[in-house]
């Protein structure tokens, strides 16, 4: 920081690096100059070695004939770059590669620049080795503002971000919104083989992650190594995939930053960038025997789709749209999760990724019967009165939860605890059993009433926060679990669960 740093304007932003690194201090949309996209309010706590900032990049190397892959990033020891000239439309260029270990077989250069004055983020990877090198992840992180620490709702809402993927390849992008859900949205795009491949947490950024802070993610443009490594055995929205680089071989890869005027204007935006949109109505959830419409615009045509599963879906070309959009029909054959592959005639590729469910009345079926069977809660010496109810469950030990730091996940109230056994009665509205109405009745009348609910005069029909409390010294030996810690504001007392 104590370079200072190097302020530029495009068509959009306005764009602080610090000289130093050249990653962004500062990234404000030209239409309210006062916010940031970044958490620069905290650029001093996290100006530290293996704390990531916007224009950092992640690594995983191999050579020909080696069989381990090789990490490196930029962000995990800071040292000098070394700044390249600079001309035409880039703004910033350095040399990032003494900033990684030695011996790495590849030169990383990094380029901030625009392209018909939109921001470019471009990473040049030269091979500079005399065998081929495999790239099996490159991810570049993206940090944004959603550090929520210390600040009040109304400053939150003016202040931070939020943030969502569509893991897409050619047509991914991450729309970057103000938690308030007014003025633009960013866009971050792909621009150059940067296919949005996968989404990665960043697990190893020190920022300390709870309630007010959920953690920074990374664009994984490719994520083979990812999956041989850190994921293995699960399946990924996208095939993982590498580059491989021959000796001498040079290659970029970009990332493009603009602005949709709101939210609701996102689609009209990357149809104005000219970037593969798709829409599914009625949505992306398709129960079995029902079907979907798929709508598809794009200036270059449908060359190829696919399915994964094969057999999975079924789709069928329909036509198109007065307005332009190209119309496909489709339908679940087998049940879980169908990614749709789109190839275009310019070689564009998308993925659309869609879950096939069982019909809607065998889904509610199906409900009803896992809340009152494996959720039903029967126990006559339940310290707590909690029995007979329906209680949260533990899918992973497929057991019921009746022990949990939070009080309220396990006492039958408030937003979690109430979950189940409000679903378990709505189910009935609209598709009633009458041996599970019989279950509930026994639910109302003998731990509801009077339990969840007041029933005296002066509190009556007040509702407690939760029957489950941790009061350690009021209640006898052995009450609570050895391997929970109980502390903090979510192990409430008797006073807080009645409140």
């Amino acid at each position: 920081m104590d370079q200072g740093e190097s302020k530029f304007t495009t068509k959009s932003f306005k764009i602080s690096l610090v000289n130093a690194s050249q990653t962004v201090k500062h990234l404000s949309p030209l239409s309210d100059t006062s916010f940031d996209y970044t958490p620069a309010d905290r650029i001093t706590q996290r100006d530290k070695d293996g704390l990531y900032h916007l224009g950092d990049l992640n690594i995983m190397l191999k050579k020909e004939g080696e069989s381990d892959w090789k990490r490196y990033s930029t962000a995990e020891e800071r040292k000098p770059i070394e700044k390249l000239l600079i001309k035409g439309n880039i703004l910033a260029a350095a040399d990032l590669t003494g900033t990684l270990p030695a011996g790495v077989p590849v030169t990383i250069k990094r380029f901030w620049e625009t392209v018909d004055g939109d921001l470019v983020l471009r990473f040049q990877i030269t091979n500079n080795s005399t065998q081929k090198v495999e790239i099996g992840s490159l991810g570049i992180p993206l940090i944004f503002n959603n550090i929520l620490e210390g600040k009040s709702l109304d400053e939150a809402h003016h202040q931070n971000v939020f943030f969502d993927p569509y893991i897409g390849q050619d047509a991914g992008y991450l729309q970057v919104n103000r938690l308030h859900g007014n003025g633009g949205s960013l866009l971050v795009l792909p621009h150059l083989n940067a296919g949005f491949e996968a989404y990665n947490p960043l697990n190893d950024d020190p920022t300390p992650k709870g309630v007010v802070f959920e953690g920074f993610h990374e664009w994984l443009i490719h994520s083979k190594a990812n999956a041989e490594i850190d994921w293995v055995g699960v399946e990924q929205w996208n095939n993982p995939t590498s580059t491989i680089l021959a000796s001498g071989e040079v290659k970029d890869f970009s990332l493009k930053f603009v602005i949709a005027p709101s939210i609701r204007e996102i689609e009209n935006k990357l149809i104005q960038e000219q970037k593969p949109v798709a829409m599914s109505l009625p949505g992306y959830i398709l129960p079995i025997n029902e079907k979907s419409n798929l709508f598809i615009k794009y200036p270059h045509k449908v060359s190829k789709i696919t399915v994964h599963p094969e057999e999975a879906l079924k789709i069928v070309h329909k036509g198109e749209t007065p307005n332009g959009w190209m119309e496909f029909e489709v339908s679940g054959n087998s049940w879980g999760r169908a990614r749709v592959s789109v190839v275009y005639e310019d070689q564009s590729l998308q993925t659309i990724n869609y879950k096939v469910i069982k019909s809607q009345e065998q889904v509610v079926n199906d409900l009803g019967n896992f809340l009152t069977t494996e959720q039903w809660y029967e126990n006559d010496e339940d310290p707590f009165g909690r029995s007979p109810s329906v209680m949260n469950y533990d899918y992973d030990k497929k057991e019921i939860l009746t022990q949990e730091r939070r009080s309220w996940f396990v006492g039958l109230s408030d937003e979690a605890g109430a979950g189940s056994w409000l679903a378990a009665i709505m189910k009935q509205l609209i598709q009633p059993e009458r041996d599970e109405v019989d279950l509930l009745k026994r639910f109302l009348n003998e731990t509801l009433k009077g339990g969840i609910q007041h029933d005296s005069d002066s509190t009556k029909y007040g509702v407690r926060k939760s029957l489950f409390y941790y009061e350690p010294e009021l209640m006898p030996e052995g009450t609570y679990s050895n391997s929970i810690q109980f502390r903090g504001w979510e192990a409430w007392s008797i006073e807080n669960a009645e409140d």
